[in-house]
């Protein structure tokens, strides 16, 4: 029984090898499993190169019709899972037909990749970029080994960036005015602002402000919305009163947010929001949420 096992193991051992990878920042990415991993972290136009190593286990051989390492940019929708999009699909080849009897090196080489969108591991969809080296054989199944790695892309603070100003309110019952600094934060951002009560007719037991992200995928009748709350930040708990001020201050850095992403390869949009949430002392809850732009800062 342990030969018919051994009979479907592949005859070698393939190794990827970053050609920076003890200099290079790493990032970390979460598997399907949903346990995190730390691979290298890249941008846009950078030279992706390094090593691929083959390495017959002892005694055997490998006989190949041709070695191959691709640099790939995927989408899986989870809807569709197992279907990949692919849009970059880079291929150096690495080596003719043959055969391979002891370790065998291959340099290989991608200068200044195009990686127009950063990875993203969603509720029903994810980004990936991994280098894939298959080593193809007659006959037999084909010898795959796959490499993630990060990508991540930055961006200059915007020029114009203008606050955020509204009034809300229930007729005869509540108004207020509420603003914001800005309506474009960078990931380590502070959001600051104000509410001001202009009329109080309502028994108001507290009041918070929420960060929710809007995830977007499919399109059509394959159009699915999921919304987190991924913060929730007290700004009063008790009843205002009438010209009564409340200070907003909430760090961005503690939560795990990403870039605004508006409309990825037709794929997903991801987009966050500001939810004022106010709860009178029935529980009944009065909310108004307003978009704001995220943006990665080079750090």
């Amino acid at each position: 029984m342990n030969y018919i096992i051994g009979a479907f193991k592949p005859p070698c051992i393939i190794k990827i090898i970053f050609s920076d990878s003890k200099t290079r920042k790493q990032a970390s990415i979460k598997k399907e499993n949903g346990q995190t991993t730390m691979v290298p972290l890249f941008q846009s136009q950078e030279t992706i190169s390094g090593e691929v190593s083959i390495e017959p286990f002892h005694g055997k051989k490998v006989e190949h019709i041709g070695v191959k390492v691709e640099l790939l940019g995927q989408i899986e929708l989870y809807f569709d899972r197992g279907n990949f999009y692919d849009f970059t699909s880079l291929v150096r080849e690495l080596d003719v037909p043959g055969e391979i009897y002891e370790r065998k090196a291959y340099p290989f080489e991608f200068s200044t990749v195009e990686m127009p969108y950063e990875s993203y591991n969603g509720v029903n969809v994810r980004l990936r970029y991994i280098l894939k080296v298959t080593v193809s054989r007659n006959y037999v199944s084909n010898i795959v080994e796959y490499q993630e790695f990060c990508v991540r892309n930055y961006s200059t603070p915007p020029t114009i960036n203008n606050s955020i100003k509204m009034e809300v309110g229930i007729e005869d019952c509540l108004h207020i005015e509420f603003e914001y600094n800005k309506s474009k934060y960078h990931l380590k951002d502070v959001i600051i602002g104000k509410i001001y009560f202009l009329l109080v007719r309502i028994k108001i037991k507290n009041m918070e402000l929420e960060i929710r992200r809007r995830e977007s995928t499919g399109s059509g009748p394959n159009t699915y919305v999921e919304t987190e709350t991924l913060a929730k930040f007290e700004l009063m708990d008790g009843a205002p009163v009438r010209g009564e001020s409340i200070p907003i201050r909430l760090f961005l850095s503690p939560y795990e947010l990403t870039p605004t992403y508006r409309n990825i390869n037709n794929k997903y949009s991801v987009k966050y929001f500001l939810n004022l949430v106010l709860v009178d002392e029935e529980d009944r809850r009065y909310f108004k949420q307003q978009e704001i732009t995220v943006y990665r800062l080079l750090e």
